[in-house]
């Protein structure tokens, strides 16, 4: 008797999933965003935008005129900075309220005279920290570069100072520093999120506005085969997408080399868009129309990307802010897809955050579940 409920169940879900996929592929404006956001969003996204220093303009008040000062000016060159323009004096302001120049960078009077006579002569750089990561990066950049030039035309060596100990700097897991590398596979895992909690939310709101979930309610059906057919059949779409980009456009498009197992990934992902599918039911039932659904995702989307340590690592967030991010399933999927895919790591080593992010997801389902239940039951009266 009890295999047969359960065999009926498992039937249920199958074909109502089955119906969300019909009801998917019906809507070719959906099909052409989920496309979209699995191949040329991710690369548009990875390749468009970018933290590094790169093309900066810059600015150069040369006042000494001197072998020194040129030498200074010709070592500003691309791709970090565009070609030098010098200015005077008077201008600097004007130019950097403009927003023309990043950087602005003053050689007083006998510079060199100074610099050569053993005196501190000292050279103006002015930022424009609107940009502060470029302009964080920009002024050690200008630094290190002076710095440099200065003492290979005192001493003719480029060494700044003789050091008891000599470090050996070694980049690991993304030895060119390429933005896009890190900037891509964090978008795959940013439109999981997105894609699947959308999608979920929105197929049980449709299902609310076009009256068809009344048609369900009289159907033999439970609340939590509703919600399973949802969750496998929209999480199938994601997934297959996520699939997608990270083997073609990930690897073959972008050239970014993965270091881990893609089949574990991909299993940790399903767990995860459970996760992610149960956040979003919990979203529809609270919700009554598509907009308040919208307005909802803000609420949510936002602060799952940036806080979950994809955007930023979560170590330098305030220690309030970490603790209750641990009730969200993403900052487990990031942080084991990051171990997967950039660290090579094995099941060994993301075991516990699999199982937390299980936990989590469980305990979304199970509120989300008693929220339908209870839409269902307001719906019957």
């Amino acid at each position: 008797m009890q295999n047969n409920r359960l065999l009926t169940s498992l039937s249920n879900i199958y074909r109502l999933g089955l119906k969300e996929l019909r009801s998917l592929t019906a809507d070719k404006v959906l099909l052409v965003l989920i496309v979209w956001a699995f191949s040329g969003g991710i690369y548009v996204a990875s390749t468009a935008t970018s933290t590094e220093l790169h093309n900066a303009p810059v600015a150069v008040v040369d006042e000494d005129q001197s072998p020194l000062s040129r030498r200074l000016v010709d070592a500003l060159y691309p791709p970090y900075f565009k070609a030098p323009v010098l200015i005077a004096l008077k201008d600097i302001d004007p130019v950097m309220d403009k927003g023309i120049y990043s950087f602005t960078i003053v050689i007083p009077a006998n510079f060199q005279r100074d610099l050569v006579a053993g005196r501190h002569p000292e050279v103006q750089l002015n930022i424009d920290a609107t940009n502060m990561s470029q302009s964080f990066i920009g002024a050690s950049y200008i630094q290190a570069i002076a710095a440099g030039e200065i003492s290979e035309f005192l001493t003719g060596t480029r060494d700044t100072a003789t050091l008891p100990i000599q470090l050996a700097t070694r980049v690991r897991f993304n030895p060119n520093l390429t933005g896009a590398w890190f900037g891509g596979v964090m978008e795959v895992i940013s439109n999981i999120t997105m894609l699947t909690i959308i999608l979920v939310g929105a197929a049980l709101i449709r299902e609310r506005e076009h009256g068809t979930i009344e048609h369900l309610l009289v159907m033999p059906l439970a609340p939590f085969e509703i919600m399973l057919a949802k969750i496998w059949a929209n999480g199938l779409t994601v997934l297959l997408g996520a699939t997608f980009a990270l083997t073609v456009v990930i690897q073959q498009v972008l050239r970014v080399p993965i270091a881990g197992s893609v089949p574990l990934f991909v299993g940790a992902a399903a767990l995860y868009l459970f996760a992610a599918a149960s956040i979003g039911i919990f979203l529809g039932t609270l919700a009554r129309s598509m907009p308040q659904f919208g307005l909802l995702i803000i609420l949510t989307i936002v602060p799952l990307q940036l806080l979950s340590g994809g955007v930023t690592p979560r170590e330098s967030m305030p220690a309030l802010v970490q603790n209750i991010m641990l009730l969200a399933p993403t900052t487990y999927f990031v942080r084991l897809a990051q171990a997967i895919l950039y660290r090579g790591a094995g099941a060994s080593v993301v075991w516990a955050d699999l199982l937390a992010m299980l936990g989590v997801g469980s305990i979304f389902f199970t509120l989300a579940l008693a929220r339908f239940r209870k839409s269902v039951t307001q719906t019957q009266v």
